[in-house]
């Protein structure tokens, strides 16, 4: 095999759970190969060089070896290497997500409950009456 379709490869690399996943983040311009975007049935070979973007994280692998089947994640990570700039980038937006969170996940509590929103209105009520005093 010389050449395999870039959304099964990500596929079996273990980029993406399903193929059609990999072929949707393709065809919203996420994944490039060798600096252009590519299409789904793009043919990927050793030795090309791929940018993905996964959230806010950006990923630079290059292709060591293609395989159409998805097997073990230990085999998978075998068919790419990371460059060190990747994994540096990487390690620094996790090191920055640990220290800085995002505001909105210190949400502890949803929305109120029923008896959480009498609570809210029966004090309301109480605060803001509209009585001719």
């Amino acid at each position: 095999m010389t050449s395999l379709r870039i959304d099964k490869w990500l596929w079996a690399a273990r980029f993406y759970k399903t193929r059609s996943l990999a072929s949707e983040e393709i065809g919203k311009n996420r994944v490039q190969v060798n600096g252009q975007d590519a299409k789904p049935s793009k043919e990927v070979k050793p030795g090309d060089t791929l940018c993905l973007r996964q959230g806010a994280v950006v990923r630079t692998v290059v292709v060591q070896a293609l395989s159409g089947v998805r097997g073990p994640a230990c085999v998978a990570q075998l068919l790419y290497t990371e460059t060190p700039e990747s994994i540096q980038a990487r390690q620094k937006a996790a090191e920055q997500n640990r220290l800085a969170r995002e505001p909105a996940l210190s949400i502890e509590q949803g929305r109120p409950t029923k008896r959480d929103r009498r609570q809210i209105e029966r004090n309301w009520n109480d605060r803001w009456s509209a009585g001719i005093d």
